[in-house]
């Protein structure tokens, strides 16, 4: 008796060969997974398996290493931008991409992510925001929703006392050095589809030279937030979206 009920050639989704057989340390409803799979796909169907790296800061995505196989460099809290920098241009041909969340990229590397914008260092950045600092505690973080409560302000943010919540990719559109901006998300198919496409540009560009581009990709922190899965991703739709528009937001 055959037992191999499904044969491999018949299997609507085959994993790519570049994401790695660890078990991933993410919190069970968390959206990191998927936009690691995606990035594993663009890389191989690019065929940069052999010519990509990547620059992973302090944050939820730290061990990225172990789960996409390919050459990653550990920068300081926020300054993969400035790692990228120097390895895309020691390195031309090479592929290079950041992989940073929005406590890192709009607040501790606000400066690093400005000015490798504004030079329009060819690198691609994938910018995860879901409006909280997820490793270290649930703190508010620059992108956290006016009156949405966090662990240092668990009365909601207060616009008087901690300032409004930063579009951050809308001011990295203005500087001349990006290509592409653009604002995503994975909450059903249908958006994983778009944000897939939207990588493949990223890196894309970043090869031919046009300049820094940026997808920001608006996620669910189910733990942080303190929800179910389900939960969060209804909340993802009626309180992120309506502030975080989903769309290109600079396309040159």
């Amino acid at each position: 008796m055959n037992n191999n009920i499904i044969a491999p050639e018949n299997l609507v989704y085959q994993k790519s060969s570049l994401v790695k057989d660890n078990v991933m340390h993410y919190c069970p409803g968390c959206n990191h997974g998927t936009v690691h799979r995606m990035i594993a796909e663009v890389i191989e169907e690019m065929g940069m398996q052999d010519n990509t790296l990547c620059a992973c800061p302090v944050g939820c995505a730290v061990f990225l290493y172990k789960y996409i196989d390919v050459d990653t460099v550990e920068s300081a809290h926020g300054r993969a931008p400035a790692i990228a920098t120097a390895m895309k241009r020691l390195h031309p041909d090479k592929l290079v991409f950041t992989y940073q969340g929005d406590g890192d990229l709009s607040a501790i590397g606000a400066g690093e992510t400005l000015h490798a914008c504004n030079r329009g260092e060819n690198i691609a950045i994938i910018f995860i925001n879901n409006a909280i600092y997820g490793m270290t505690g649930g703190q508010m973080s620059p992108s956290t929703l006016e009156g949405m409560k966090t662990s240092t302000c668990p009365y909601g943010r207060d616009v008087a006392l901690n300032g409004y919540p930063m579009k951050i990719a809308n001011v990295l559109a203005e500087l001349e050095g990006t290509c592409y901006v653009t604002r995503q998300s994975v909450h059903t198919a249908a958006a994983v589809r778009k944000t897939k496409k939207a990588i493949r540009k990223a890196f894309e560009n970043s090869m031919a030279g046009k300049g820094t581009s940026i997808v920001e990709i608006v996620a669910a922190c189910n733990a942080g937030w303190k929800m179910s899965p389900h939960e969060a991703h209804l909340w993802l739709e009626e309180n992120m979206f309506p502030f975080y528009q989903l769309g290109d937001i600079k396309d040159k």
